[in-house]
């Protein structure tokens, strides 16, 4: 494969963001696709698969990971969440720990080469905050700046679907902004359907923005994805459909993107131990193609775990791959 110049790269990083945030860009022959995960409980940090095709999957590194968590009190890396800026650099933020006011941040321009990392204390002023959840970032190219959501419960608040979720983990989605990693916003509510809800992600499609969550009530068991959207980044979302994933099966952890004229959503089936994936043309009428795709260490304790998917120029990969084998 050709290999683009630094600024080629940066240039395929900005149709990925300005075409749709998740959606692969379209004209470009050397476009492949990343996914970040983590496994086992996070403890050992970042890591990558590859693929052509979005059905395929191969661990990059022979699976060992690329970056070690370093922040927050209990120093795991789950839940790690990628978007390319508009200068061709790479955010991940991440779960730093089960029980923490704070997510991790980090930046990277090739994967291998990273930034200090960043404790971000997004739910610092809230004292009877739980938790702070699978955190994403997507770049908001009509306001120039990063848009940062994750799952928080408040014991207190919401109290009409505790019976339904438990007092301690009665999430609902919070967001913050920012330009720069440095100075962010206030946070704030950003999505409270009625329900409890994690695991938010964001798909543009269809001519909106896509907001697709975990259904996280217990009583009676749901643990499914559903969708809203918006005409805004934003918000609000609205609509929320039905479970769009296997009824009876508990899943977690979704991403998506759109390969050609497909939209596929992957997701945990973590009571299962494996990854599963939905595949949709118009994100009404669904179809199960797990059994059509392949991931790493199915079946392993290095499965891959609650990750991310996005678009990235197959130079990327390449760069990755070349420094694999330089270090064998």
């Amino acid at each position: 494969m050709k290999r683009p110049h630094l600024l080629s790269l940066a240039s395929l990083c900005l149709l990925a963001v300005s075409s749709a945030f998740g959606e692969a860009p379209k004209g470009q022959p050397d476009t492949v696709y990343l996914f970040t995960y983590f496994t086992k409980n996070g403890q050992d940090g970042l890591h990558l698969a590859w693929s052509r095709d979005g059905y395929r999957w191969k661990a990059l590194n022979g699976g060992k990971s690329y970056l070690a968590p370093e922040v927050g009190r209990s120093k795991l890396m789950r839940d790690p969440c990628v978007a390319c800026g508009p200068d061709g650099t790479y955010h991940m933020v991440w779960t730093s720990g089960w029980n923490e006011n704070d997510i991790g941040h980090a930046s990277t321009r090739d994967f291998i080469h990273w930034s200090a990392q960043q404790e971000i204390p997004v739910m610092a002023h809230e004292p009877e905050v739980r938790n702070s959840w699978a955190p994403e970032v997507i770049y908001d190219a009509k306001r120039g700046r990063y848009l940062i959501f994750w799952a928080s419960a408040i014991r207190g608040r919401f109290p009409e679907t505790e019976a339904g979720t438990g007092k301690d983990y009665n999430n609902r989605i919070y967001c913050t902004t920012t330009k720069d990693f440095v100075a962010f916003e206030p946070t704030r509510l950003f999505y409270e359907p009625g329900v409890t809800v994690i695991d938010a992600t964001i798909l543009p499609a269809e001519g909106r923005f896509q907001l697709i969550v975990k259904d996280e009530t217990l009583v009676p068991p749901r643990k499914n994805l559903r969708i809203a959207s918006s005409g805004s980044l934003e918000g609000p979302y609205t609509d929320l459909s039905a479970p769009f994933t296997p009824e009876g099966v508990w899943v977690e952890g979704p991403t998506a993107i759109k390969i050609g004229g497909e939209y596929l959503v992957y997701f945990d089936v973590y009571m299962k131990k494996h990854y599963g994936a939905m595949r949709s043309r118009d994100l009404k009428t669904w179809e199960d193609v797990t059994d059509r795709m392949s991931f790493p260490f199915e079946g392993t304790p290095d499965r891959m775990r609650h990750g991310t998917v996005i678009a990235v120029p197959a130079a990327v990969i390449e760069k990755l791959q070349a420094a694999e084998a330089a270090a064998h």
